[in-house]
């Protein structure tokens, strides 16, 4: 095979062959976005995320990420089938953590293949650089996949390939190798006039195609390293890990025969779909890395896991006494007294014990 067409449709067809569920390729162009990715920065849209400010020019232009890049496989991974969360029963103290996170860890099962893929790559054509990325890369991907006609943006901002949704994890190889690009999918706007998932967010953090990461709850509990204010954590409800609200409620991704059954990469099967608040509460740190051993979940630290855990608390207590026993509220009221507890982790107790004031319910 010498052109770049039949080494495009070599490329795909390897990727298949690796376990991927789409596959495509776009040219290595800068975004078409600049202006508005500067002003989401600019407007702090990004929160405490400084790493999205320091690699800011290789996001904006692969050619500045990979010196002569021509050519980026886009790849994708459906990692969930639409199925709901089974209802809590009344009283469990349970969390919820986003599905992306209840199997292995998506960086290093996209990562392992995308590896292989850069190293058969590379064996056949020498002189030619394979940089394999997945989302810890400052690279734009969604764009790129989108030119390469895995999906079109949503007004969620998220990925959605009509048809089957957008439960589907990203990766790429940027190369400098000249590959013929795959035709990118008709039309630019896969939602029309659908507003399910700004509507349905509770935290206002959705304007159309636009996501304000400060405001999300998926950052709140896994990037923000600090307090979360009171209107934030009410808004939480039972996330503990992430936030997929607006996946639920889209469209694309209502749970039907045909996306039953697509396939889905066995790697990503639920090992957790909640944890039990109280548990974590006393987690160590060695509790921690023993049950999230391998997931993408250990993004977040001890602290904030409690943080977190304090926070579900306070909002299963809003709705529902049942838990509210006087032996948990003195074991949290210790936690908001103890000096040597993180301020964030104090922050979340004394909102769990306001609740409970609130309820009326005493300590004996």
């Amino acid at each position: 095979m010498s052109d770049g067409k039949d080494i495009a449709t070599a490329t795909i067809e390897r990727c298949r062959e690796l376990g991927f569920a789409s596959a495509g390729i776009c040219e290595a162009s800068p975004t078409r976005y600049r202006d508005e990715v500067q002003r989401w920065i600019a407007e702090g849209c990004h929160g405490t995320m400084e790493w999205l400010e320091r690699r800011l020019d290789e996001r904006l232009d692969p050619n500045v990420y990979l010196p002569n890049a021509r050519s980026i496989i886009c790849v994708g991974d459906r990692y969930h089938d639409g199925t709901r969360d089974e209802e809590e029963p009344t009283g469990g103290l349970q969390g919820r953590i986003a599905r992306y996170a209840r199997g292995r860890d998506y960086h290093k099962v996209l990562k392992r293949r995308l590896l292989r893929l850069a190293k058969a790559l590379g064996s056949e054509h020498p002189d030619h650089e394979f940089r394999p990325c997945v989302d810890t890369a400052p690279l734009l991907e969604r764009e790129h996949a989108q030119r390469a006609g895995l999906g079109l943006v949503g007004k969620n901002s998220l990925l959605i390939q009509p048809g089957v949704g957008s439960w589907m994890l990203l990766g790429a190889v940027v190369t400098t190798l000249p590959l013929t690009p795959t035709p990118a999918l008709r039309g630019k706007d896969p939602c029309g006039s659908c507003t399910r998932c700004i509507d349905a967010c509770p935290t206002n953090a959705i304007t159309p195609f636009r996501v304000d990461a400060s405001r999300c709850i998926a950052y709140s509990t896994i990037e923000h390293r600090s307090d979360v204010d009171d209107a934030m954590a009410e808004a939480t409800g039972d996330w503990l890990f992430g936030c997929d609200i607006c996946q639920e409620v889209c469209p694309h991704n209502q749970r039907s025969k045909r996306r039953v059954a697509l396939s889905i990469n066995e790697a990503y099967r639920p090992r957790h779909a909640d944890l039990g608040l109280v548990d974590i509460l006393d987690w160590s740190a060695e509790d921690r890395d023993e049950t999230l051993r391998g997931s993408a979940a250990r993004r977040a630290t001890l602290e904030m896991w409690r943080r977190n855990a304090l926070i579900c608390i306070a909002n299963a207590w809003r709705s529902d006494r049942s838990s509210m026993t006087p032996s948990l509220i003195e074991r949290i009221r210790r936690i908001r007294d103890d000096s040597t507890e993180a301020s964030m982790v104090r922050d979340a107790a004394r909102r769990a014990i306001t609740v409970s004031l609130e309820s009326g319910v005493e300590v004996t």
